[in-house]
């Protein structure tokens, strides 16, 4: 009897402590990982994201770019950190495609964290030059049938998410065309515009200058719905493709481990910021649309992403070396 008593005040005083240090978070400085070099998309989305989540949390985010393998590197650094909240991890499309992609990662995309939320899709423009004589989407998919295999489309490399997009597009509009991968996406944004290859899935702040110069033209956005930086593109699903969607993301993982009150948290000071007006108006002039998705919504989000690109890259048989 005195020992099950013994047991019972023990567990009693870890939960208190638990709670305890649940209620004190945070008490230091929160690491923020990025497994991109700094300047891409994913570290300047975190370099938005980190400033109001500091004053939310009221210390300081320092932001932690490690580099490597697509974002694996710092993925599995972050899959290895402590869970106690002081870790948080900026993740892009990488963190769904990647497992599939090169067969084997050294962590497990869904148990090795908690998901935090969603932050926010990255829509991307269907551009092509000038030259292709389309001036919309249907006619676009009308000159595709009828030369297939003939039109070529950059990416920026196998596996980017330029390149599963026109995959993608493929598949449901019943096309056939060139894939030309290129060493990263701003040679792949080149050559369109030089009419090297004649189409391309582009980010919005990459293409949306040319196309209001007349040297790209915008045919559609591949996102389910209408981006907010760019309301006047039809999205490829209202224009007779529904359910097309071949969006980035965006979102914030700790690790799995950490504590669901310090989880609810940071969930609580992401939505927060998401809805201030400065950061709204950041990430449309990046065209990111906000989410600010709930843990249980983004951890349904995940699953399904990576079903969902898995699928399409082993039919497809591409592989990253």
């Amino acid at each position: 009897m005195k020992r099950r008593t013994l047991l019972l005040w023990t567990a009693a005083a870890f939960a208190c402590c638990g709670v305890a240090g649940a209620q004190s978070y945070p008490a230091k400085p929160l690491r923020m990982i990025v497994g991109f070099a700094p300047g891409g998309g994913t570290d300047v989305t975190a370099r938005v994201v980190a400033p109001p989540l500091a004053d939310g949390l009221g210390q300081r985010v320092v932001v932690d770019n490690r580099p490597g393998a697509n974002g694996i590197v710092g993925t599995e650094i972050a899959a290895k950190s402590a869970p106690d909240g002081y870790t948080i991890l900026m993740v892009n499309s990488g963190h769904t495609v990647n497992p599939g992609l090169y067969g084997k990662v050294p962590y497990d995309s869904i148990r090795d964290f908690a998901p935090v939320s969603l932050v926010a899709m990255i829509a991307n423009l269907l551009v092509i030059h000038p030259s292709l004589p389309a001036k919309n989407f249907p006619e676009f998919v009308k000159l595709a049938r009828s030369r297939p295999g003939s039109i070529a489309y950059g990416s920026g490399g196998i596996g980017a998410s330029s390149h599963l997009a026109p995959e993608l597009l493929q598949r449901v509009a019943k096309i056939e065309m060139i894939h030309v991968p290129y060493k990263s996406g701003g040679l792949s944004a080149a050559a369109l515009l030089t009419g090297e290859v004649a189409v391309s899935f582009n980010t919005i702040p990459s293409a949306l200058n040319y196309v209001k110069a007349g040297r790209l033209r915008a045919l559609g956005i591949s996102s389910a719905k209408r981006s907010l930086a760019v309301p006047d593109v039809p999205t490829i699903a209202e224009m007779g493709h529904p359910g097309f969607e071949a969006s980035g993301l965006a979102g914030l993982l700790a690790p799995a481990g950490t504590p669901p009150e310090i989880v609810e948290r940071l969930y609580s000071e992401t939505v927060k910021l998401l809805k201030r007006p400065d950061v709204v108006e950041r990430f449309v002039t990046l065209g990111l649309d906000p989410v600010g998705s709930t843990p249980a919504e983004f951890t349904r989000f995940i699953k399904s992403d990576m079903d969902k690109w898995t699928k399409l890259v082993r039919e497809l048989k591409i592989t990253v070396q």
